[in-house]
């Protein structure tokens, strides 16, 4: 399914989880540069571990989660800019 390009205040593409589960790995960096598609990070739901993809291009620009958090569907979890 196709993420909507949500715009927060600084000018960054807003990704939300798709699911809510716990952040069982983060594969970005602030500052790295990401193609749609790329893996950002891991959130593990009933056992299963679901990959959250880049769902545009950019350059990651905020990770406003950490391993182990607990996310709820539609949270934001990082900026792209």
């Amino acid at each position: 399914q196709e993420s909507k390009k949500i715009i927060n205040n600084s000018g960054a593409m807003e990704v939300t989880s798709p699911i809510q589960g716990q952040v069982t790995s983060i594969k970005v960096k602030v500052g790295d540069k990401v193609r749609k598609g790329d893996v950002l990070l891991l959130v593990e739901a009933m056992k299963l571990e679901n990959e959250v993809v880049s769902p545009f291009e950019g350059q990651v620009a905020e990770i406003l989660v950490t391993k182990g958090q607990n996310v709820k569907a539609k949270d934001v979890i990082l900026t792209i800019e």
